[in-house]
């Protein structure tokens, strides 16, 4: 039975488990049309089973601190990890998102491949097929290669593909297949013989550029204790003692064609679009619930790829994270997209990620209490997860059946993080999601609503705005025969 020890940035995502807090991550697609299980579980048994990972479960070796190893599951059978259910009576949204927020608060069966899918029938004429996988397994930017793979361009495309090394890169013979182990192993001695070298050559060459990466290293561990110096967040419905639910929402989708169009008159990014509209949304919440939001502070930590390109289908987890402070205390709205635009722009030159990511580093080396002291440290610095992921640009098919929508609930780990907050794009529209603890924010839906309602007055602003700048003879042309 083969295993291989978990890199150490996985190994603290699957230490990082509160006891009602998981890091799992919760996908759903959602079709108009039904899906066949059994076509969906020979896409899963041949396409899914090509990664490792899929197939193997993690075992605690070692004494007196255990660490994480990967470990084939013996008598692997993928069709143990996906169930086939009907949605409950009155199988509506609300129906779903119990059923969802169920599925969210439970943990994955640690003997077995830490991922699970269920297939719901009866989802308002169609079907949802939904994904629950452990954030070890990968981040946002693998989950997407992922999809890639078990998703289709065309509602006729062949179950069988070729595997993705395949695709890019012309069939092994022969001579290759003897050759390529040995051959790389040279390789890999020359290249690290030839980076040292010219790292030293550098380093003769170019003092300045030595001193100015050391300095930048230094300013990242000034930044990261920054951070910690930082006061942690206020009290508020989203921090306290949690419960043992989860509650999941999610909004209307938004076209990105009207996002660009709001962000378009002052340079804002659609990510600057749509964390303003969310921070609207989350501002009118909050002020229900009594918080004085206009001196409050609410921070978020914001995932960033880190990932370099062209290996995302290697799994794992490459990205840092950053600390976003949330323009709450603005009351009107291009107030607040105007700060969100340059505390993101500012955050984007930070070289905070980076020093997030060599802490994880650090603790998945640590026992996992050592990894507990210090999440609870830097997470209660801020108040919830947020998340923006670019999906597929075009529409997509599962088992031969197009898919009508896809979003994700990133999740809150830890025990100072209340709430995750994820916004998906695909196929030109984009979707906001919520997760909370179910004792703290029992109603994620009046958020999602809420930002329904900011996005729409957004946009009617924009709007009015370009009609009044309109020409008076443009608006009287008359239109043509």
């Amino acid at each position: 039975m083969g295993t291989h020890p978990m890199a150490p940035t996985d190994a603290a995502w699957y230490h990082i488990d509160g006891p009602v807090n998981f890091a799992i991550v919760t996908g759903i697609l959602l079709t108009k049309q039904p899906l066949d299980f059994g076509k969906v579980k020979t896409v899963y048994r041949r396409r899914l089973a090509r990664f490792d990972r899929f197939r193997q479960r993690v075992v605690d070796k070692g004494f007196p601190v255990g660490t994480p190893y990967w470990e084939d599951m013996p008598d692997f059978d993928i069709a143990e990890q996906l169930h086939h259910v009907a949605l409950p009576e009155p199988r509506d949204r609300a129906a779903l998102a119990t059923l969802i927020s169920d599925l969210a608060g439970t943990p994955l069966d640690r003997d077995r491949p830490l991922w699970t899918v269920h297939v719901v029938d009866d989802v308002d004429g169609g079907s949802a097929l939904i994904m629950r996988i452990h954030h070890c397994i990968g981040d946002g930017t693998a989950a997407m290669a992922v999809c890639d793979e078990l998703f289709d361009t065309m509602r006729d495309a062949p179950v069988a593909r070729a595997s993705p090394a395949r695709r890019t890169k012309r069939a092994a013979g022969l001579i290759d297949r003897l050759f390529t182990p040995a051959l790389a192993r040279v390789e890999a001695s020359a290249r690290s013989a030839r980076e040292t070298a010219e790292a030293a050559l550098d380093a003769v060459m170019h003092p300045r550029r030595v001193i100015e990466q050391a300095a930048l290293v230094f300013d990242a561990a000034g930044i990261l204790l920054d951070e910690l110096l930082k006061r942690p967040d206020p009290a508020s419905p989203l921090k306290g003692a949690f419960g043992l639910q989860k509650r999941v929402a999610w909004s209307e989708p938004v076209a990105l064609s009207d996002v660009k169009a709001i962000g378009a008159p002052s340079g804002a990014k659609i990510n600057d679009v749509l964390v303003a509209a969310m921070t609207g949304a989350l501002r009118g919440y909050l002020k229900k619930r009594g918080c004085d939001v206009d001196r409050m502070t609410v921070r978020a930590m914001v995932p960033v790829d880190l990932r370099p390109p062209g290996h995302a289908l290697e799994l794992g987890n490459q990205f840092g994270l950053v600390v976003l402070e949330l323009a709450v205390r603005s009351r009107q709205a291009p107030a607040r997209l105007h700060l969100t635009k340059a505390r993101m722009d500012a955050l984007k030159r930070s070289p905070e990620p980076g020093a997030i990511l060599a802490l994880f580093n650090l603790f998945g080396r640590a026992p996992k209490a050592f990894e507990d002291l210090a999440v609870d440290l830097f997470g209660s610095k801020a108040s919830l997860v947020m998340t923006n992921v670019a999906g597929p640009r075009r529409k997509l098919y599962v088992a031969g059946v197009p898919i009508d929508r896809l979003m994700f609930w990133v999740p809150h780990p830890g025990r100072q993080l209340g709430m995750g907050i994820s916004i998906m794009s695909y196929n030109g529209r984009a979707t906001l999601a919520v997760i909370a603890d179910g004792h703290l924010v029992p109603d994620p839906e009046a958020v999602t609503a809420a930002f329904d309602r900011e996005f729409a007055r957004m946009l009617k602003t924009v709007r009015r705005g370009a009609a009044a700048t309109t020409p008076a003879k443009a608006r009287a042309r008359p239109p043509r025969a």
